[in-house]
């Protein structure tokens, strides 16, 4: 009768046992799956926001302001009565080590967006190893004072340096007679993406009362979440004869008083500039972390003018 009562205790407890680890592995394998059906629907979601991101039209410039030039990209080709294709070699600019083409290779419509498209050529990082694409409207279409505003999706990365920005309209570089600084130069924005891909600044270079090359210095914008690869921002600058302003998203985030004679160039006509630049005295260089192709999406330029 012992020996029975033991054998069945033993029985009792390898049950209690086998019961104890069937919970355990029942309880990880619901943790897991509930884990896994987590991260695929924040996955999904973010895919979702970023799609429906991408035709938000909800920007208004407000009630003061009127269109007075601007481009939709609806049409099949770049609009050449809009734009210059800048062909350059590499290096030409801060020691770039892309060259600018008019190749569709490089810069296109698609989906009713201007896509400039940064692309490494070979296996090696290097002068002239990459092509981008840098357009502007000199000759074309300038102004002075306004708001201007674009609604765009930046590219990332080591190296990565897009640009959208203005020179005055007397630069010797586009057939005018004056040299840079003194032609004046605003930076609506810059990402550098060797320093962060969530940050832009904003700039203005100007001759200073010796002619040497003087700035405003970078202002900076950080999103609060996210890059500014993950989805579309409006960058705005709103410029008339007392100051310049740069807003993203509707927030000011710098201005500049520009009332003194030091700063008259800001108080002549500007061209616009649109590119992508890839590495560079200012930039930095790609290396193995940076991806290619890259990519900078514009939906819309606009330039607006005070109602009467």
């Amino acid at each position: 009768m012992l020996i029975y009562q033991t054998i069945k205790l033993v029985q009792m407890k390898r049950l209690f046992f086998r019961i104890v680890i069937i919970s355990i592995m029942s309880i990880a394998l619901l943790s897991c799956k509930d884990k896994g059906k987590k991260i695929s629907l924040d996955h999904q979601e973010k895919v979702k926001d970023s799609v429906s991101n991408l035709n938000e039209a909800t920007y208004q410039p407000g009630l003061e302001w009127k269109v007075a030039w601007s481009d939709e990209f609806d049409s099949d080709s770049i609009d050449v009565n809009n734009w210059n294709f800048q062909v350059v070699d590499a290096g030409h600019f801060n020691d770039e080590w892309q060259r600018y083409t008019d190749s569709s290779d490089n810069v296109y419509i698609e989906n009713n967006h201007m896509v400039i498209k940064a692309v490494h050529e070979s296996d090696v990082h290097g002068m002239d190893q990459y092509s981008s694409a840098r357009l502007h409207t000199a000759n074309k279409y300038s102004f002075k004072y306004g708001k201007i505003a674009a609604r765009m999706k930046l590219p990332e990365g080591e190296g990565i340096w897009p640009a959208f920005w203005m020179l005055g309209t007397n630069i010797d570089e586009n057939g005018g007679d004056t040299p840079w600084p003194q032609s004046g130069e605003i930076d609506i924005l810059e990402l550098y993406g060797s320093k962060d891909d969530a940050v832009i600044e904003a700039n203005a270079h100007y001759a200073d009362e010796s002619g040497s090359h003087g700035m405003m210095g970078a202002a900076s914008f950080k999103l609060e979440q996210g890059k500014f690869a993950d989805a579309f921002h409006i960058f705005e600058l709103e410029w008339d004869e007392t100051r310049i302003a740069w807003l993203v998203d509707g927030e000011q985030f710098a201005s500049m008083p520009i009332s003194s004679d030091e700063l008259s160039e800001f108080r002549k006509e500007y061209f616009i500039l649109l590119n992508v630049a890839v590495g560079g005295t200012h930039a930095g260089r790609p290396d193995t972390t940076s991806t290619f192709p890259q990519y900078m999406y514009v939906d819309w330029v606009r330039v607006y003018k005070k109602k009467d």
